[in-house]
């Protein structure tokens, strides 16, 4: 095998070629549903036309903006995930609003408040995309309301009333029809991946020979890819399952080459290798069963009760093997038994998974990581806050940034004589981001964007007629394209938000002209600022990535490390201790690395092959904390603790394993064949089952669970140095 460390032949374009191809990309993925775009215009275009029916069309825009902010926090997740994430916001955006709008009274006041929330905002984006957009969204709320200053706090509370009134019309449209799940379009990809593994991997199934390596439809395809950019818990799972029907297919081309060398009938020469082919054959009957149910519960047509059923059946099928092992007239018995293990350790992940995707599973999945305390919930945004704050992470320098350029925007703002100037930091606000493509891209669209859409603005106002029946249609209009089309090219959501103010701050009495030059002005202004605050820092995250990566596995080790010593009953404060300060070393280790990637993937020098290995790599790291929080959560309920010498050799070889993963990623050379077979370690743990007390056998459960995940990733690891390093 070739070494993992091998170094890439294929050249990144020049800055300013990648610099124009992530201006003019449109990310097809995140091309909005229509529905979707239609029922968030509705929620903006109702509340204003009934302010103007009314007579209060100051209200009515209020409300509006209220169902425009948290429009962005709308999706096509479960119905309460949904409802909860967009009533979140609209909450926040309230407090936002009313905060701000005190904060406008005082200039000291003003830039105070603004410069706190943007650094909150930028250590959001440490958090996830989803935290980061949140952050962003309130951060322009407090901008824009500083400036109107209400000088009352009853004043300032009716504005965040009508704020919070829009969210929560917009919530009422995004449930108004619940019994449909958001993953619908996820769960049917994978679904078809699997029904298609299942009836290639049944023996009784007539099809085309098994492949290692098929060919997935481009719809399956884009589908998936947008799930490299869902760091929700859904999205990893879907993305996990779909690895590892990749591993599934060649532990089963392993099965079948070992089914192959036992022969049929007389060519097989002793009734040990009659025993073995027939229970490879029932392996593989039963492991397409467990593949078609798998399908079939994605799919939602088979209840989940059925996953259980099968996988018990494959699990002792797995135990049947290992009497291979000592069978002296059979050849293959070692590797049989172990392959075997492997694919019943695959198979038992896949149905985990799978289960945790259904209603229930989900519920079940939910509370159990609810049970646990705090700080051993991976998620946690306080806790991954609170690890970024260090000068080594990007987000913290990015915050940090942001922060000095909204203080400075703030104070040309006050210092100019202009209309509207709060447009001047807004636009630093969302034109600034952690990476150098991002923000001049976004820069470079924002000021084209501003230009063409208040244009586009200014010949509707002159061609269409006049009156507010064609301001309200042109509202819902532009909020449609924006929500539709928008998060698919930076270009067409400018387009697109400045020809929805132009017309939404008409509906109140201002002459569209003055809103067009003053827009105009403040964003370029803006821009400009932003553009030159970070041209003095340019970076290319493609060249820093894999050392990130590697840090995070360093860090995963150390607290792989300190969780297995625990079971040794060390004191407990000390341990504590020592526990809390390595997973606070790898929650910043992993928020950095997962800003990096989420950085790459913006840079258009990035292969898709190269992308979708960094996507696969943070998933599988994900599963694999996972199962050591679950480790540590078990040292925390029980009281004593047993370490066999099958744990111990085991937590060597997991060591051993994710110190290689990490130097292979900084560049070492060494063959992936040096690596431990860990499903041999665990095997050993579980034949020595009876050396581990009655209160620690969580510990095979989740070491199996842990096997399977840092397995999947040394294989990922080995794929992108071999073809994307």
């Amino acid at each position: 095998m070739a070494d993992i460390a091998a170094p890439a032949t294929a050249r990144s374009p020049a800055p300013a070629t990648a610099f124009w191809r992530s201006v003019k990309r449109v990310d097809k993925a995140k091309i909005n549903d229509v529905w979707l775009a239609a029922r968030n215009a509705l929620a903006v275009a109702i509340p204003l036309a009934a302010g103007v029916a009314m007579g209060n069309s100051i209200a009515g825009v209020a409300v509006a903006t209220g169902a425009l902010n948290v429009s962005y926090a709308d999706g096509k997740d479960p119905y309460l995930g949904r409802a909860r994430r967009i009533l979140l916001w609209s909450f926040l955006s309230a407090i936002a609003v009313f905060i701000g709008s005190l904060a406008g009274a005082s200039h000291t006041a003003t830039i105070v408040t603004a410069a706190i929330w943007a650094f909150a905002a930028g250590m959001m984006l440490g958090v996830s995309p989803n935290a980061g957009d949140l952050g962003l969204n309130t951060l322009v709320s407090v901008i824009v309301f500083e400036s109107r200053g209400v000088p009352t706090p009853i004043g300032a509370f009716y504005t965040g009333l009508l704020v919070l009134g829009g969210g929560v019309l917009q919530t009422l449209f995004a449930v108004i029809f619940w019994p449909v799940r958001r993953d619908k379009p996820e769960r049917e990809a994978v679904g078809s991946v699997y029904s298609e593994l299942a009836k290639e991997v049944d023996p009784d199934y007539e099809s085309a020979p098994f492949s290692v390596t098929p060919v997935t439809s481009t719809q399956i395809q884009d589908t998936l890819s947008a799930l490299g950019r869902d760091r929700s818990v859904a999205g990893e799972r879907y993305r996990l399952l779909f690895d590892q029907a990749d591993r599934l297919r060649l532990s089963v081309y392993l099965i079948n080459r070992l089914r192959d060398g036992l022969g049929e009938g007389d060519d097989q020469e002793t009734e040990e290798e009659a025993d073995a082919a027939a229970l490879l054959d029932r392996l593989l009957h039963s492991g397409a069963a467990l593949l078609h149910a798998v399908a079939h519960c994605l799919l939602g047509t088979k209840p989940r009760e059925t996953l259980a059923e099968l996988q018990a059946k494959i699990d002792q099928i797995a135990n049947d093997a290992q009497a291979f092992k000592r069978s002296p007239n059979l050849k293959l018995g070692e590797k049989i038994a172990s392959a075997v293990d492997v694919l019943a350790g695959q198979l038992r992940l896949v149905e985990q998974l799978t289960d945790h995707t259904t209603p229930q599973g989900e519920r079940a999945f939910l509370k159990r990581t609810q049970e646990l305390p705090w700080r051993l919930q991976a998620s946690n945004w306080l806790a991954t806050m609170r690890a970024g704050l260090d000068w080594r992470s990007p987000i913290f320098r990015h915050a940090l940034r942001l922060t000095a350029c909204i203080v400075v925007a703030d104070v040309i703002e006050r210092s100019l004589s202009w209309q509207r100037t709060y447009w001047l930091p807004m636009t630093v606000a969302v034109v600034l981001k952690p990476d150098f493509t991002t923000t001049f891209s976004r820069g470079a669209l924002r000021l084209l964007g501003t230009v063409g859409g208040l244009l586009l603005a200014t010949i509707l106002y002159h061609v269409l007629p006049e009156g507010a029946a064609t301001q309200l249609l042109l509202v819902g209009v532009f909020t449609f394209f924006l929500r539709y089309l928008g998060p698919a090219n930076y270009g067409v959501f400018t387009v697109a938000v400045s020809g929805l103010i132009v017309f939404l701050i008409a509906a109140t009495g201002t002459a569209p002209a003055d809103v067009v030059w003053a827009r105009g002005l403040n964003t370029v202004a803006g821009g400009l600022l932003a553009l030159a605050a970070y041209a003095v820092w340019p970076t290319w995250e493609r060249v820093t990535v894999q050392d990130a990566l590697a840090q995070m596995i360093d860090a995963t080790r150390i607290y792989f490390q300190a969780v297995t010593e625990s079971l040794n009953g060390v004191d407990e404060k000390v341990a504590r201790a020592l526990l809390d300060e390595r997973r606070k070393a790898w929650r910043l280790a992993r928020t950095s690395a997962e800003a990096s990637v989420e950085r790459v993937a913006s840079e258009p020098g990035t292969s898709a092959a190269a992308l979708d290995c960094l996507q696969s790599i943070m998933a599988s790291s994900f599963a694999l904390i996972y199962c050591v929080m679950g480790l540590e959560a078990g040292v925390v309920e029980t009281a004593t603790h047993t370490k066999p010498e099958a744990l111990q050799a085991f937590a060597r070889d997991v060591d051993f394993t994710l110190y290689y993963l990490a130097a292979a990623l900084r560049g070492d050379r060494f063959s992936e064949r040096t690596l431990p077979v860990l499903r041999e370690d665990h095997r050993r743990m579980l034949e020595a089952r009876d050396e581990f007390s009655a209160k620690d056998q969580y510990v095979l459960l989740e070491t199996d669970r842990l096997t399977v995940s840092l397995n999947t990733l040394r294989e990922q690891v080995v794929r992108y140095r071999t073809s994307c390093g």
